[in-house]
C-alpha cells in the first residue's frame, strides 16, 4: 500500500513542474507581447504607416516677348491637355489598363501620333497583351538554363523580342495601335511628374474624362501652353525654340538643368533669345508636395506654393521697323534674281541700331532655299546670319584704315597721296577701281574709296620703303597693330551682343606684303554684318564702342493679357571701350563719310543726295571667292563680289546707325 501511494504523489508532481513550465512560459510570451506592444508599439506602428514627402515641381507657362513699342512678338496660347502621373509603385499592367479606358474616351491615331510608335514599342506591347504566347517563346532548355542561373530576365525577354515575328505585329488593330500609342506617352514620364499624354484635347475629349477621372487612377485633365508668334515666322531664327515635354531637358546641358530644379521634361530655350534668357523665361515653378507610404503610393497632395508666368523680356526692336526693313530685302533680293550671273546670290543682311546706346533696332536677314516639302523657292528668315556668318566687307573699313594710321603716326590729317597703281616686283599692279582720282587727302580718299591711299598708309603703318616695281618689305607685326586697331571698332572681335553663337570671322594667316594692302581694303580678313554696325556706330558716336543689346527692359509677369508688368530691370548702355584717336581725326572721317552720300563724285552721291535725313557713311565692294551651299557642285570655289554698307544719320547728330551686306553676287 505504501508503495501504491507513492506512485499516485509521482505523477502529480510532475504535471506541476510541466504546468509550472508552461505558466512561466507563457508569462514570458505575454510579457515580450507587452514590450512590443507598450514600448515600441508606437515606432512599429509608424513604420507601417510611414510616408515620404516626395516635392514635384510643375511648369507655368514662360515669359512674353515685346517689341519696343510694347507689341506682342511672343506669347503663349493656352490648350486643353490630358496628364498621366504614375506613382514610384506603379506596375505597367496598371497602365495597360488605364490606357485601354482612355483610348475609349479620347481619339490618339493621328498619323502623327502612330509615326511616333516604333517596331519595339509594338514588340513591347505585344509580350505585354500575349503572355502565354510571349512565354512559349521561350524552349525547354532555354528554361532549365534560367532555372539553373545560367539566363536571366533580361537575356529571355530580348529572346522573346527577337522571337515575335512580323505577322504577330501585324495582328495589332487599329485600336491596339491608339492604345499602344497612349500607353508609350504615359511610360515615358517620370515618378510623380505629370506627363502630357495628349495635347490640343477638343471641348468633348476633355469633358468626357473628366467626368471619368475616378476610372482612370493618374489621369488629370489640365491647361497646357504653347509658344504664340504674333509676326508668323519673322525673326524666328533669333527669337529661338523651346523644347517639347516629350524631348525635355537637352541632353548635352541635363546636369545643368537638374542642378537648377528642373525636371526632365521641363521645356527649356534651345537657341537664341530663348536659350539665352532662359532663367528670366522659364518662371517660377508650382511647387507640390505629394505624400507617398513606403510603396510609392500617392496618399495626398499638397500645394506648397503658387507658381508663376516667367517674366517677360522687351526688346530693342521695332517691328514696324522690321517688317518694312525685310520687305525691303525681299524686293530687293528678288529683283537681284532676274539679272544675270546672280545664281550664287541667295542672302542679303541688314542692321539698324542706335550708336548711343546699341540698342539693335532691326536685325533682318533672308535666304533663298527650296523648301523640302514643295520643292519651291522660298525666302525664308535668316536675321541670325547678321552674326553667325561672316564675308570680306571690301572699302566700308576704310574707315578704321585711316584712324589706324593716324594713331600709328603713319598717316597725318594733312597727308596726301596721288592716286596710281602700286607695283611690287613679280606681282600684279593694285590700283583703285577708277583711273585719275588724282592727289587726294584722307577726307578725299574715303569719298572716293581711293584703294591707292589705303596702300599708303598701310605700307607706312608696316615701316616699308616702296619703290615701283621693286620689292617691298614690311614688318610681320603689321597685321597685328591693323587687326588689333580694327578690333577697337568690333572688327575681327566678338560684338558682346546678348545672344549665343556669335561669330567672330577668319584672319588670314599668311604675312606677305602684298596681303596686308588687301586687309587695308577689306579684302583679306572676314567680318560679320553686325560688326559693320558696331564699327560704324563707333565712328558715327566719337570713339564708343557700344555693345549690341537685343533685349531693352526685363518686366515683372501679370495675369491680364492686356496688361505689362513694372519694369524690374532696365538695361543701361554698355561701352565696351573707348577707340584710341584725337576728336578731330574722328571728325576728319565724319567729314569723309559725310561726302560719300553728300557731295558729287561720292560713291554713295547718286542713291543718297536727295536724301533729307543727312546720311553719312561708306560703300564697299570685294572680290572673294564663293563658300557657300552650292560649293560641292564646283572643283573650284567660283569668283564672287560682295557689296556691303555702312552708314549714319544725320551726319551731325547721328540717331541711327546701319550695315548692309550682300555678299555672293
Amino acid at each position: 500500500m505504501n508503495k501504491k501511494k507513492k506512485k499516485k504523489t509521482h505523477v502529480p508532481f510532475r504535471l506541476n513542474i510541466l504546468f509550472f513550465a508552461v505558466f512561466v512560459l507563457f508569462s514570458v510570451l505575454i510579457l515580450r507581447l507587452g514590450i512590443v506592444q507598450i514600448v515600441y508599439g508606437e515606432d512599429f506602428k509608424r513604420e507601417i504607416e510611414r510616408t515620404e514627402d516626395v516635392t514635384v515641381n510643375n511648369p507655368v507657362p514662360r515669359g512674353k516677348m515685346y517689341d519696343r513699342n510694347m507689341k506682342t512678338i511672343v506669347d503663349n496660347t493656352p490648350s486643353r491637355a490630358i496628364t498621366y502621373t504614375k506613382s514610384q509603385s506603379t506596375k505597367t499592367k496598371e497602365m495597360l489598363m488605364v490606357a485601354e479606358r482612355l483610348a475609349k474616351l479620347i481619339s490618339k491615331d493621328s498619323e502623327e501620333d502612330l509615326k511616333k510608335v516604333r517596331e519595339r514599342d509594338k514588340k513591347d506591347y505585344w509580350i505585354l497583351t500575349n503572355e502565354e504566347l510571349a512565354r512559349g517563346k521561350i524552349k525547354e532548355k532555354e528554361w532549365a538554363q534560367y532555372d539553373e542561373k545560367k539566363l536571366d530576365d533580361k537575356a529571355l525577354y530580348n529572346l522573346q523580342l527577337d522571337r515575335i515575328t512580323e505577322t504577330e505585329l501585324n495582328e495589332l488593330t487599329k485600336e491596339d495601335l491608339e492604345t499602344l500609342a497612349i500607353l508609350r506617352e504615359m511610360m515615358s514620364g517620370y515618378a510623380l511628374s505629370p506627363q502630357i499624354v495628349k495635347k490640343e484635347v477638343t471641348p468633348e475629349e476633355f469633358a468626357i474624362v473628366s467626368e471619368n477621372l475616378e476610372m482612370l487612377p493618374g489621369v488629370d485633365t489640365t491647361t497646357d501652353w504653347e509658344r504664340k508668334y504674333s509676326y508668323d515666322k519673322m525673326l524666328r531664327s533669333i527669337l529661338g525654340k523651346v523644347s517639347d515635354s516629350e524631348k525635355g531637358l537637352p541632353k548635352e546641358k541635363l546636369e545643368y538643368y537638374l542642378a537648377r530644379g528642373y525636371s526632365r521634361n521641363d521645356r527649356v530655350g534651345l537657341s537664341y533669345i530663348e536659350q539665352q534668357y532662359e532663367d528670366v523665361l522659364h518662371g517660377q515653378k508650382a511647387k507640390v508636395k505629394n505624400i507617398t507610404d513606403k510603396g510609392g503610393n500617392v496618399l495626398d497632395t499638397k500645394v506648397i506654393t503658387d507658381g508663376q508666368r516667367g517674366k517677360d523680356l522687351v526688346l530693342t526692336i521695332d517691328m514696324d521697323l522690321q517688317l518694312a526693313v525685310e520687305k525691303i530685302i525681299e524686293e530687293e533680293l528678288a529683283k537681284a534674281k532676274q539679272q544675270p550671273r546672280t545664281g550664287l546670290l541667295d542672302r542679303a543682311f541688314v542692321v539698324l541700331m542706335d550708336p548711343n546706346t546699341g540698342e539693335v533696332l532691326s536685325l533682318a536677314g533672308k535666304q533663298i532655299v527650296n523648301d523640302e516639302e514643295t520643292g519651291k523657292t522660298v525666302m525664308q528668315d535668316f536675321a541670325s546670319g547678321n552674326f553667325t556668318t561672316s564675308y570680306n566687307v571690301g572699302s566700308s573699313v576704310k574707315g578704321a584704315t585711316i584712324l589706324t594710321g593716324f594713331n600709328t603716326r603713319a598717316i597725318s590729317p594733312d597727308t596726301q597721296f596721288y592716286d596710281t597703281p602700286i607695283k611690287i616686283k613679280g606681282t600684279n599692279p593694285k590700283k583703285s577701281w577708277k583711273a585719275g582720282l588724282g592727289t587726294l587727302d584722307d577726307r578725299n580718299a574715303l569719298k572716293v574709296s581711293s584703294n591707292v591711299y589705303m596702300f599708303r598708309t598701310a605700307i607706312n603703318i608696316g615701316k616699308g620703303n616702296y619703290k615701283y616695281d621693286q620689292p617691298l618689305y614690311l614688318e610681320p607685326q603689321a597685321f597685328d597693330t591693323m587687326r588689333n586697331y580694327f578690333s577697337q571698332f568690333g572688327l575681327g572681335t566678338r560684338t558682346g551682343i546678348d545672344l549665343p553663337n556669335e561669330m567672330v570671322g577668319f584672319k588670314g594667316t599668311e604675312k606677305r606684303p602684298g596681303l596686308l594692302l588687301d586687309f587695308a581694303i577689306g579684302q583679306y580678313d572676314t567680318y560679320t554684318t553686325l560688326q559693320l554696325a558696331q564699327y560704324v556706330s563707333t565712328i558715327a558716336n566719337g570713339g564708343n564702342r557700344l555693345q549690341p543689346r537685343i533685349v531693352k527692359e526685363i518686366r515683372e509677369p501679370v495675369m491680364k493679357n492686356n496688361e505689362v508688368g513694372p519694369v524690374l530691370n532696365e538695361l543701361e548702355p554698355v561701352i565696351l571701350n573707348k577707340v584710341d584717336g584725337k576728336p578731330e581725326w574722328f571728325d576728319r572721317v565724319q567729314e569723309g563719310f559725310r561726302r560719300v552720300m553728300q557731295e558729287r563724285g561720292g560713291t554713295a552721291y547718286g542713291a543718297f543726295y536727295t536724301a533729307d535725313y543727312k546720311p553719312a557713311g561708306k560703300t564697299g565692294t570685294a572680290q572673294a571667292f564663293y563658300d557657300g551651299p552650292k560649293r560641292k557642285n564646283y572643283d573650284k570655289p567660283p569668283e564672287v563680289m560682295n557689296l556691303s554698307l555702312v552708314a549714319y544719320a544725320p551726319h551731325e547728330n547721328p540717331e541711327i546707325a546701319m550695315a548692309v551686306m550682300v555678299p555672293c553676287i
